[in-house]
């Protein structure tokens, strides 16, 4: 089939995703590659909840061997979110392009396609850019309504906690003009009471990290209590204190001051850069500006839960533009190593400077990295989370379609 069909409209190629069925969505896609871009082949590739693997989407058992998610071709789509095109055994007949597959700033996964000789042009490979993008948004809403996406994410078997934790977090990354954000957690597969959350609105960006106390499922009901709650009174247009207060009561009426979550909450104005922060609890926030490191002191607050009707008060500071803030719960600057040391010391401001050229998910991913080297080993005992925002702001914004994936 001829490869000028490539020029064709990607709407038409979203109605008939959208159509399919969700258990179908690979199938779908793969039928109009082979039509529209005369396809020889197309694999879907998901990064895992650990971002160390791309793997296959396939119907279990079938699978296919993981591909690195930090190496290779495909890897390299992955983590510098640019298509990559790579030569094969045989120039002449095919050329492989390997695709970021990215919704909203959230890294998917990679989809790679080989196409006949000649035929990935840039043209060509900026309409299976678009393409990636149009899928990647399908499956995101298939999910919803088939297990075969989630199962393609894992290397093994979640535990109880972590698969509901996974459930309750909303991606691994965000991005407007105004900010891009990045998040890690790990151990990704064992996860308990860690979780970050984020929320946007036309003029707001709200972002939380909570330490649930505790491990494994009573540390995720803990967890999932203390979200449902931010949420609830977030939605229903309560200020950022006022959220606080409302979780606390909601957590105290439940454990009686015997479980409580430590929570880190921000409320970013858009238009300003100004931030409202309540600090309720462990999680730590540092703000990168140029070569300089520092830590943001907020004045520290009864975790949420701990005791019946706190009253919580909150702070400002402002970012600016260029500047990178890095939020990391206790299981971060709290990890000590075999000789006594303490992460949080000395490690993480060497670690958040060593990675300050990097985009947020790598930086984010490379903390957890350091956090596991200074631990000595992969088995961390307490999770560890990191989001890091990288702030533009608006006075600073082109316009435009944003860059990352939307």
């Amino acid at each position: 089939m001829d490869v000028v069909n490539a020029s064709e409209p990607v709407r038409s190629v979203e109605s008939e995703l959208r159509a399919a069925p969700p258990h179908a969505l690979e199938a779908t896609a793969r039928r109009l590659l082979t039509e529209r871009f005369a396809a020889r082949e197309m694999t879907l590739l998901l990064a895992d909840y650990g971002l160390s693997v791309l793997q296959a989407v396939h119907h279990l058992p079938h699978t296919d061997d993981p591909v690195p998610a930090d190496d290779g071709p495909a890897g390299r789509a992955f983590v510098t979110q640019t298509p990559v095109v790579e030569l094969t055994g045989d120039p002449a007949s095919t050329t492989l392009v390997h695709l970021p597959i990215t919704v909203r700033g959230d890294r998917l996964g990679v989809l790679s396609v080989r196409l006949p000789a000649g035929a990935a042009d840039t043209a060509a490979v900026l309409r299976l850019a678009e393409f990636a993008t149009a899928l990647g948004h399908e499956v995101v809403t298939a999910g919803r309504d088939t297990d075969l996406y989630l199962q393609a994410r894992r290397t093994r078997r979640l535990t109880l906690a972590a698969e509901m934790q996974w459930q309750l977090l909303p991606g691994r990354g965000c991005a407007r003009q105004e900010y891009v954000i990045g998040a890690h957690l790990e151990p990704a597969y064992a996860i308990g009471g860690d979780n970050f959350d984020w929320s946007t609105s036309a003029d707001h960006l709200t972002v939380t990290v909570t330490d649930g106390m505790g491990q494994g499922i009573g540390a995720s009901l803990l967890t999932n209590l203390t979200v449902g709650a931010l949420r609830n009174a977030r939605r229903a247009g309560i200020g950022l204190a006022g959220q606080a207060c409302l979780a606390d009561q909601a957590l105290y009426a439940q454990y009686g001051g015997k479980a409580y979550a430590s929570t880190l909450l921000l409320d970013f104005d858009l238009d300003t850069g100004t931030v409202r922060a309540v600090d309720a609890g462990s999680p730590q926030l540092y703000r990168q500006r140029g070569a300089a490191v520092e830590r943001i002191e907020l004045e520290a607050q009864f975790p949420l839960g701990m005791f019946e009707e706190t009253v919580y008060e909150e702070q400002t500071f402002q970012v600016e533009p260029g500047d990178r803030l890095i939020a990391v719960g206790s299981g971060v600057h709290g990890t000590v190593s075999a000789d006594g040391d303490l992460f949080g010391r000395r490690a993480l401001r060497q670690t958040l400077s060593a990675t300050s050229s990097m985009p947020p998910h790598e930086a984010a991913r490379a903390v957890v990295k350091a956090v596991i080297e200074h631990f000595g080993s992969t088995d961390l005992t307490t999770d560890a989370a990191v989001v890091c925002l990288d702030w533009t702001g608006r006075e600073a914004s082109t316009g435009g379609d944003d860059p990352h994936g939307v």
